[in-house]
């Protein structure tokens, strides 16, 4: 059985460097260029879907099913020109969303078509599209005109290139050699211009709203990582008091009923009592070492002293089953980053060699280029792991949503079974 658990987190690898200016600018003609060629299209679809399905919808509702397609064709053009601009200008722009649907049935799902058709992202990204457009029809028609007068200029006859229809094919002496390359020129540097322009307009029509929708989607991640610390802290609680209820505790009762019954003989059976106070001195050392174990459980020491691989290290070496590790750090983490990994593969051991019946765990740590600490724990067991409410994996989920990480767990009926963390690291 496969589970997964996403939270919200950087995602790991970088953006390429930017383009330098002269070249985006021609990357943003290119782009113009085959809007103006193909963007056109685009809307043609989109009006005949509009109109049909308007005219249609008496018609046994036929209508509703090119309304619908309408709809998801506009949010895919906006959808498409959010990543254009932010693929072409390297914006932060907020992931296009659909709205969410929160009423069931035929009814509830027309009512969120009605909402989606108003989307105001949705109507930014095609008004932004057709914008482009436009600008993509202007640039095609400055650029034929400049190369045809560049044609014109170095005395070659336009009538019989693939553009005859152009403006200059009937009259190519209309203008002398040297104005026909000043015009053209004049013309080269209107298509920079627009590209210029379609930066300037662009940028602001798909970011106008953007800072709110940031602050939003912020504020959501800031209380499901709250939410997630919370849970943790509980699980966490529940965790010690289990094990101090289970463990300690009856041990320590143990070793008092135990004193108490050599300080009765100690009188009248001296050697009676020597043994029942030697049972009570091996009780309680290892009531000591369940609290060492516990308190490590709590907080692990040798992370902040010596780091995260020395403390997988130690965690490998008091491991149940023989543990393979692979840690190539080269500095260190925060300490929230630390923590969140090291508990995170300390729970996957510990249900390795509880649950699982593996022969052998495999521990892989990076961190990697985008300063995300990444860990992956795969043991050769019988699978089947699930995230259950109040369980280990539960608390390695909340463990790491708040620390602003991601937790993908794969592990089918039969293994292996994975577990991957990711967790921004601010080192």
């Amino acid at each position: 059985m496969t589970n997964s658990v996403a939270q919200p987190a950087a995602e790991s690898g970088q953006l390429a460097a930017p383009p330098r200016p002269p070249l985006r600018i021609a990357l943003t003609i290119l782009h113009l260029g085959a809007l103006g060629l193909v963007g056109w299209i685009v809307f043609t679809i989109l009006i005949t879907l509009f109109s049909v399905g308007l005219g249609m919808v008496v018609v046994l509702g036929v209508g509703l099913i090119l309304l619908a397609a309408m709809v998801y064709a506009l949010y895919g053009t906006a959808w498409y020109e959010f990543a254009r601009v932010s693929g072409l200008y390297r914006l932060d722009l907020p992931d296009l969303r659909l709205r969410p649907q929160t009423q069931q049935g035929f009814g509830g799902y027309l009512r969120w078509l009605a909402r989606q058709s108003v989307d105001g992202p949705m109507w930014r990204g095609v008004g932004s599209f057709f914008f482009a457009t436009f600008m993509g029809t202007v640039v095609l028609g400055f650029f034929q005109v400049a190369v045809e007068l560049f044609f014109s200029a170095a005395g070659l006859n336009v009538a019989g290139m693939p553009f005859k229809q152009g403006l200059l094919s009937k009259s190519d002496s209309l203008f002398s050699p040297i104005a026909s390359i000043i015009i053209a020129t004049l013309c080269l540097a209107a298509v920079v211009g627009i590209a210029l322009l379609h930066r300037v307009v662009t940028v602001a029509i798909v970011r106008a709203g953007s800072r709110a929708a940031r602050l939003t989607q912020q504020a959501q991640t800031s209380a499901r990582q709250r939410e997630g610390a919370v849970r943790a802290a509980d699980l966490e609680r529940t965790r010690i008091e289990r094990d101090l209820h289970d463990g300690v505790q009856p041990r320590l009762v143990s070793v008092g009923m135990t004193l108490g019954l050599a300080q009765q003989k100690i009188d009248n059976d001296p050697e009676s009592a020597k043994e029942l106070i030697s049972e009570a001195h091996t009780s309680t050392k290892a009531a000591i070492t369940e609290l060492r174990q516990l308190a490590r459980g709590i907080h692990a020491s040798v992370l902040d002293d010596r780091g995260l691989d020395a403390a997988l290290s130690a965690l490998a070496g008091r491991s149940h089953i023989p543990v393979v590790l692979d840690v190539r750090l080269q500095g260190r983490c925060s300490r929230e980053a630390e923590t969140a990994v090291y508990f995170a593969i300390a729970e996957s051991l510990t249900n390795a060699a509880k649950h699982s019946r593996a022969s052998e765990c495999r521990v892989v740590v990076r961190l990697r280029d985008d300063n995300t600490l990444w860990a992956r724990v795969e043991d050769n067991g019988a699978g089947g792991a699930r995230i259950l409410p109040g369980g280990g994996l539960d608390g390695i989920s909340n463990r790491v949503l708040a620390a602003g990480g991601t937790i993908r767990l794969d592990s089918p009926q039969g293994g292996p079974t994975s577990l991957e963390v990711s967790v921004p690291c601010a080192s």
